[in-house]
Order: structure tokens, then sequence, then C-alpha cells
């Protein structure tokens, strides 16, 4: 369970109880769905208010799991795991595409949102870009690049092959790019506690991989799987990197003038035999991710 990242749903008169206990610490807030926000301690407590009957608390920071189990104790409280946004406010999230396609490459976006935006993520049709077709990603990614602040990493194949030969491996890899794009947009927004990234390993597997004398490590993280699903942030930050993908592939088809297929299948066996007469072993080796079985098989 993730100890800085707790949604409960309360009934009414629990949550009228919750944000009397907290009324003291209540600080200002703009945002569509929220109806009260307070900082206790190190804790951010969010209620979000809807028209159906249950409502629901969220409680981040440092042990936000205690502060809601003090509540969880006192009856007519759900712990639910959420598959909908449970964030609406202020957030950095990031997300990554490009991990399992041998022809293309990885590419990491961290977003910066905050209240006021979730309206124009919402009127975008904004989404976990896996859901999404290409023609909406490329009609929307653009004005998600253009209105929002968003920090983008990109590993061509060719370095990420040096990275691996140097020991890296693809988790490793993906925990630096996340830590150096959430720390790029954390640098100008240093006050967001809410911090996601769309989980791939477990959380303190994550900071292993991080070297404090590479840069500075982003920490108070909420790691979550199915992240956007859960976070408008990383739902953007997905939309941003399958964009950004999208044009990296254009790319690559233009200065070859072949197909450059996404994922690591069949049809990618087909093109790396044609990329290979073309291009020869040289530059093909710098094309492609070497450590994929699509590299060594016939």
């Amino acid at each position: 369970m993730d100890k800085n990242l707790v949604t409960i749903k309360v009934d009414e008169e629990m949550f009228n109880q919750i944000k009397e206990f907290y009324s003291s610490f209540i600080i200002p807030n703009e945002g569509e769905y929220v109806d009260f926000m307070a900082v206790y301690g190190e804790i951010l407590i969010t209620g979000y208010s809807s028209k159906k009957s249950k409502k629901s608390i969220v409680f981040k920071g440092p042990n936000a799991s205690l502060e809601a189990e003090e509540w969880i104790e006192k009856g007519n409280v759900e712990k639910k795991e959420e598959l909908h946004y449970v964030d609406f406010g202020e957030q950095i999230g990031s997300d990554e595409v490009g991990v399992g396609d041998f022809l293309l490459p990885m590419i990491v976006v961290a977003t910066y949102m905050n209240a006021h935006q979730y309206q124009r993520l919402k009127e975008l049709g904004v989404t976990d870009s896996k859901k999404m077709t290409d023609n909406k990603i490329r009609e929307i990614g653009p004005i998600l690049m253009k209105e929002f602040e968003y920090s983008k990493l990109t590993l061509p194949n060719e370095k990420y092959n040096e990275m691996y030969e140097k020991g890296e491996n693809i988790n490793s890899l993906k925990a630096k790019m996340h830590n150096r794009a959430l720390s790029n947009l954390h640098k100008k927004y240093e006050d967001v506690i809410a911090i996601y990234v769309d989980q791939f390993v477990k959380e303190d597997t994550y900071y292993k991989y991080l070297d404090e004398n590479d840069e500075p490590i982003v920490r108070g993280i909420s790691f979550k799987h199915k992240g956007e699903q859960r976070f408008p942030s990383v739902a953007a930050s997905s939309v941003i990197a399958r964009y950004s993908f999208l044009l990296e592939k254009d790319r690559l088809e233009e200065k070859y003038g072949i197909e450059f297929p996404c994922g690591a299948g069949s049809k990618v066996d087909q093109i790396k035999k044609i990329l290979l007469e073309k291009v020869g072993k040289e530059e093909f080796d710098k094309l492609v991710k070497k450590n994929f079985k699509n590299y060594s098989s016939n």
C-alpha cells in the first residue's frame, strides 16, 4: 500500500465530521470538485464532493495512511482503490512510452497541472493515451505542449545501447529519466507536494536506482499502477509522450523511407531485415535496441 496517498469514501455525515475536524487548517482552493483542502502537519487533506451520495477524502504526504486509518476506525468509511481520477488539484505526474519498441526510442514526460487546468484537460478529452487513437493524440498533443508546463526526455536507441553496456537495465533507465523529468519541473514548482509516477517498480527499488551524485532526487512520490487513470497530470504526460513518440516515428520514416512499426512483433522482424539491407549493420545498430530478441533472431 502506498503510505503517501490514501483515498477513502465516506457518507455525508462523516465527510462533515472530517471537514469540521480540520477546519482550523483549511487553505483556499478553487477546484471545481474540491469542497475543502487542509494542511495538517505535512499531510494535505482534500475533500471531494459530487452529486453522488458517497464523497471522497484524499490524504497525501508522509505516512498519510496513518492519518486516514484514524477515520477508517471510526466506521462508515470505505477505503477504495480508484480507477478514475482521485486528485484534481495542483500536481506533477510522469509517464513513459517506447519501452517495448525495438525500432523506436524511449520517451519520458512529466507534466505540471494546477486546479484551474483540470477543466481544460477535461475539455480536450485527455485520458489514458493507450485508449486514444493516434489521430486524437495528434490533435490534442500540440495543444497540451503549448498550454501546459512539461519536461520531456528522449533516449535514442544508440544511447540506450551504450547505457545497457555500462550495466544499466530498463528499469534503472526509466527511474533516472523519470527523476530528471520530475526534477526539472519541481525546481520551478517547489511547493507542489502531489507528485505521481505510473508505477513500474517498487518504491524502494526505484530509489535504489538513483544516485545523489548524478542530480537531485525527487522524494515524496506516490507510485501507482495505472496512474494515467488515477491522476490527470500522468494522463497528460502519457498523451504528450505518445505524441512525441509519433513525431519521432514520422521523422525516422521520412529519413529512411520505410515504415518504423511499433512494438517487437513479427512485422518488426520483417522491417528489420529491410532496414539492415538499406543502411548497413553499423547504422542499423544505432537505430535498434540491441538487447531485444529481435536483434539476434533470423
